[in-house]
């Protein structure tokens, strides 16, 4: 327990400013008042008008597409402004971690950017982090740090009770092996069947024999042809490898959407195997490089998302195709946990729910 006297002080950047004052009202405390802009030179200022001095602060910030560097760097730099202002202790709260998709080294000189943010956000002075559905739970590891690693779990749980139609005959989709784990569990707690997608990818030897003549490798290059023409030539195809879909409804669970793409193949694999309907739940809506028309045509009843990244102007524009499910209830919860030093893992507990 924090001595008394020792306050909640909530910051936040300018990537969720919304999600921030639900937090800010859930924990019944006003947001600190903090200023985040750029000079003219582009570098980032923040000005906090409000001391700090041993107190206990989280730092909200969800960095998002396309300003996913200048989220970070903005996080970077309010954390290390705290740290200089004798801040009793900094949590860095980050619903979606930037970079989380580049945790290992999977080719030569491949650079491992998520352990890189790990050491950026301890160095600038970071006592303590708190996420959410992690690309990959060994992410943990990268910190000398504690890290909290929050689930969207019972919200889709609770979605699925309370909006799928025939819940009960449904049936739980991970799209690709990596997500098996994260799938199995959430049917495990409604009781429902599993079925996985099994991704393949060949080269296709036939167009990749019509690559032009590649001139001499310029000096300080690796190869003539760059990674965009490599993988111009990969054939991506999905087949059902586990359970049974056909006519039942089928519920696709990832971490993240990013171009839609492997949304798009997986409900079509389903509805090709029988699946009466097709909704698709997703921790992470990046949605960079989709838009509102990709969105609307995408072959699935509904696609719901968390709002660890703001989605007011997307949900607007889809009509009624996007959906999103409120994770400040337990980012707030989590945090006055935190606080007052009580168990996170309590909020995850079967058949408790707690915020």
């Amino acid at each position: 327990m924090h001595q008394p006297g020792n306050s909640i002080k909530l910051l936040t950047g300018n990537s969720h400013p919304k999600l921030a004052e639900a937090v800010a009202a859930r924990l019944g405390i006003p947001l600190t008042p903090c200023h985040v802009s750029k000079f003219l030179s582009l570098e980032t200022s923040v000005q906090i008008h409000s001391s700090v001095r041993d107190e206990d602060v989280f730092i909200l910030q969800s960095p998002s597409p396309p300003l996913i560097n200048d989220h970070l760097m903005e996080l970077l730099i309010m954390i290390s402004a705290c740290k200089t202002a004798s801040a009793k202790r900094i949590t860095a709260v980050i619903p979606c971690y930037p970079y989380a998709r580049q945790d290992k080294k999977d080719k030569s000189r491949a650079p491992i950017t998520a352990k890189l943010v790990a050491n950026l956000l301890a160095v600038a002075g970071c006592d303590h982090v708190i996420t959410m559905d992690l690309h990959a739970s060994q992410i943990q590891g990268f910190f000398d740090i504690p890290v909290d690693n929050l689930f969207s779990e019972p919200s889709m749980m609770q979605y699925i009770k309370q909006e799928v139609d025939g819940w009960r005959d449904a049936i739980i989709v991970s799209p690709d092996a990596g997500g098996a784990k994260r799938a199995t569990a959430l049917a495990d707690q409604l009781n429902l069947d599993f079925a996985l997608i099994n991704r393949k990818r060949r080269r296709d030897m036939a167009a990749s024999m019509t690559l032009p003549t590649v001139p001499p490798t310029p000096t300080g290059s690796d190869s003539g042809s760059t990674a965009d023409e490599e993988d111009s030539f990969i054939v991506e195809k999905m087949e059902l490898l586990v359970g049974d879909v056909k006519g039942k409804v089928a519920i696709l669970i990832d971490d993240m959407i990013d171009t839609g793409h492997t949304v798009r193949l997986a409900a079509g694999v389903l509805r090709e195997n029988g699946a009466k309907e097709v909704y698709a739940l997703i921790s992470h809506g990046l949605l960079s490089d989709v838009t509102m028309d990709n969105l609307r045509d995408l072959p699935v009843k509904k696609l719901i998302v968390t709002n660890s990244i703001d989605q007011t102007e997307r949900v607007k524009e889809c009509q009624g195709t996007l959906a999103t499910l409120d994770i400040a209830p337990v980012i707030a919860e989590s945090i006055r946990r935190t606080h007052n030093g009580e168990s996170i893992s309590a909020l995850f507990r079967p058949h408790e729910v707690v915020w």
